[in-house]
């Protein structure tokens, strides 16, 4: 940030609310209640040679719809398909370049475009998005999106969303971003905290991995973080993530976890009883080939800032209101 670059972080356990004010970013409450809204069927406006952006779009959704709806076999699969490309059609948007600078259609236009097909299973397809249409989970992923990325810090929070929701948002606000980024080259850096969420789906995850692997062509730096390794090393796509990254940091590990971290990063006896005796800060730094020990020490400011100890944070809290108290009572005549 200190060297112009714009940073973007996604914060599921909102974390980076008080380093955001600090740096007069800008933060995102992602929630029902909230004005601020992504719609998922948005697409990117740009044209690259040999890309079918319709199509990559539709994908992308495929992957979101898999997450919403559960399992889908091939014939859902099909129809969900089928449902997508009349959903954009509709709007008079086809893979023909010009008319994708068209409004996009929402997720309602979907549930409309499913309630329309003569399949009976297409009728059990709108059923599983009722909710985000006309149910308790309306008002999430189902307006236009009012976004902008022009504050150089933002971070978009999903906090208070409950937890089956949040890989949702997350894999909605990712997508958003990354459609953005496209069109805007400038340079970036998106921080995914509790990149485990991801994971669970191999939908979600094979997106993370493919902004991992194409990040750089759009000048974007892509860093995850994750207490929960076992979860993040379980897929393919957690390892890729991992072993491609140029440098990595590993904290503390818990005895179960060390053997498969210690497999992954290929660490010696040492190393592994490095992390597992580690205090906190301290942990093993990676670059190339090299294994460096690290102890992290933060300035006081900084630690005030970014600190996430419930007893540290309800302190910061007492004194925060005994000022607030005092400046009152200035005021009084």
């Amino acid at each position: 940030f200190m060297f112009g670059t714009e940073i973007i972080i996604v914060d599921p356990e909102g974390e980076y609310e008080n380093i955001t004010k600090e740096l007069h970013g800008e933060y995102l409450n992602f929630v029902p209640s909230s004005p601020i809204k992504i719609n998922p069927f948005d697409l990117s406006g740009l044209y690259e040679e040999g890309e079918n952006e319709l199509g990559l779009k539709i994908l992308s959704l495929h992957a979101l719809l898999k997450i919403v709806m559960g399992e889908l076999d091939a014939s859902h699969d099909a129809i969900l398909d089928r449902a997508l490309v009349s959903t954009y059609q509709q709007k008079g948007i086809t893979h023909d370049p010009a008319t994708q600078k068209n409004e996009p259609p929402l997720m309602e236009d979907l549930y409309k475009a499913l309630v329309g097909m003569e399949e009976s299973q297409a009728g059990a397809l709108a059923d599983r998005i009722e909710k985000f249409v006309k149910g308790s989970f309306r008002g999430i992923i189902d307006q236009p999106s009012n976004v902008s990325l022009k504050n150089p810090f933002t971070v978009f929070s999903v906090r208070d969303l409950e937890d089956s929701l949040k890989p949702i948002a997350i894999f909605i606000i990712l997508d958003y971003i990354w459609t953005k980024m496209r069109r805007d080259l400038k340079k970036r850096l998106l921080i995914v905290d509790e990149a485990w969420y991801l994971m669970r789906s191999p939908d979600s995850a094979a997106f993370l991995y493919g902004i991992a692997k194409r990040a750089r062509k759009y000048f974007l730096g892509l860093t995850t973080i994750t207490q929960d390794v076992e979860d993040f090393l379980a897929t393919d796509y957690g390892k890729a993530i991992v072993t491609n990254s140029s440098i990595q940091i590993l904290m503390k590990q818990s005895p179960a976890a060390i053997d498969k971290v210690a497999q992954v990063f290929y660490l010696s006896e040492g190393e592994k009883h490095l992390l597992l005796s580690s205090e906190v800060g301290e942990g093993l730094f990676f670059a190339g080939n090299n294994h460096v020990a690290i102890r992290v020490v933060a300035s006081p400011d900084e630690h005030k800032l970014i600190t996430t100890k419930p007893s540290e944070i309800l302190t910061q809290q007492s004194e925060q209101a005994k000022v607030r108290l005092v400046a009152e009572t200035v005021k009084l005549p």
